[in-house]
């Protein structure tokens, strides 16, 4: 299991690239009413019922319409995208894309007989940290934070932490081990997300 501590998110979400060079306009109050959104779509999806392949598909829409999938696959791939084409890199952020929904939905889908409740916003450099819980039957709540930018002049959120783990770090750590694993080819990890990993 990758072990990430506050201190490694914080210190790399401060080292973000895209985040430079803008001034920060995002309120909490809107960055708060994105994830309300967010979060009643989730909570729908998982009160739904439905298959694991219908959570999924639920959730690649909740991803479209909520987050910045063209950061954090950009944060994924890492330096390997200066070598890419601009193909490579379109074709990889489309697999990752389906990729990441599909880890997401499922786990999210062990959310099912509970809700994400939003708790507060604090705005922290250049982005705002919406904190919720959720609220499980039998277990004790657990946090959710989501990292909402207007870098793409409006509020989406670029990364999300459940219980402690962030997902840009993580996924940045497990697409660097399929790159080592194919020696920086962006194609061959590009098939790979797409066989399922």
């Amino acid at each position: 299991m990758v072990q990430i501590t506050r201190r490694s998110i914080v210190a790399g979400l401060a080292a973000l690239p895209l985040f430079s060079g803008r001034a920060f306009a995002l309120s909490t109050g809107a960055a708060q009413g994105l994830v309300d959104q967010a979060v009643a779509d989730i909570n729908r999806a998982i009160a739904g019922g439905g298959s694991e392949a219908q959570l999924i598909s639920q959730f690649q829409n909740i991803f479209n319409r909520y987050a910045d999938q063209s950061y954090i696959a950009a944060y994924a791939l890492g330096p390997a995208a200066r070598g890419a084409s601009a193909a490579e890199r379109s074709a990889f952020s489309s697999a990752f894309s389906r990729y990441l929904t599909a880890k997401y939905g499922r786990r999210f889908r062990e959310f099912q007989g509970g809700t994400v409740n939003v708790r507060s916003a604090n705005a922290v450099k250049n982005w705002v940290e919406v904190r919720a819980t959720a609220d499980l039957p039998g277990q004790a709540p657990f946090n959710v934070t989501f990292y909402v930018s207007d870098r793409t002049g409006r509020p989406l959120f670029f990364n999300l932490d459940v219980e402690g783990i962030s997902m840009l770090l993580t996924e940045r750590e497990e697409i660097g081990a399929l790159l080592d694993r194919y020696r920086g080819d962006v194609g061959q990890v590009t098939a790979a997300l797409q066989a399922g990993g």
